[in-house]
């Protein structure tokens, strides 16, 4: 079982930048893949980003890429993104997961564990 909590998340202009954050509970932190994913009003959840359980290789949609950078720290078993040049678009629910697959894995249905989301919400 894990336990996820995000945080992090608010108002920014286009252009700004905000750092979310997941901290997670259990042992078993450093063994899963973690991944970021976003859900807009209406929209389905999409994926945003992937890191693999050392940290070492990273995945990202072509909608973020350059932008958003996934990173993470096994000791605090904590993942973040950081997200730069914001836009409009970039408006929606931010939920962490984890699961035992693929860091190149973008389906819902491969995590397991899932946060409660964050609220991030980029003016025009």
């Amino acid at each position: 079982q894990v336990l996820l909590v995000e945080s992090g998340g608010g108002l920014v202009q286009t252009g700004g930048s905000l750092r979310l954050s997941c901290a997670a509970s259990g042992r078993t932190f450093s063994t899963y893949t973690m991944g970021w994913f976003r859900q807009a009003p209406g929209k389905e959840r999409e994926f945003v980003a992937a890191i693999n359980w050392s940290g070492s290789n990273t995945y990202y949609p072509d909608s973020v890429k350059g932008r958003f950078t996934i990173s993470r720290d096994n000791a605090k078993n904590t993942m973040y993104l950081q997200m730069n040049t914001l836009k409009p678009e970039d408006t929606a629910v931010y939920y962490c997961a984890a699961g035992r697959t693929s860091y190149y894995s973008t389906a819902r249905s491969d995590y397991n564990y899932w946060g409660q989301g964050t609220q991030v919400t980029v003016s025009s």
